[in-house]
């Protein structure tokens, strides 16, 4: 059976977050049954399959916010949170 494709907000809706020099805060759920992208109170909230092991739990975050802003991976930069839940992401022009 095939997974569902993820609904997102609006990508407006979640720029709309970042602050004056584009990042943006992201509180992730890793191993999630599924993969989902809520507007929380100044934060995104991720939830991505992947297990934090080896950075595939970033690279699915990552790859995840890039389809819901509708950019490629590489105008993501992981500032800050490699290794914990609470993540920081600067949006790259």
């Amino acid at each position: 059976m095939a997974r569902p494709k993820a609904d997102f907000p609006p990508p407006a809706a979640i720029r709309a977050l970042a602050d004056a020099d584009g990042r943006l805060a992201l509180r992730v759920t890793p191993g999630a049954r599924i993969e989902t992208i809520e507007l929380g109170e100044g934060v995104v909230l991720i939830k991505v399959r992947s297990k934090p092991q080896d950075g595939k739990a970033n690279e699915a975050v990552l790859a995840l916010l890039a389809e819901a802003l509708g950019v490629a991976t590489s105008r993501l930069q992981l500032l800050r949170g490699a290794t914990g839940r609470d993540k920081l992401v600067r949006l790259v022009d």
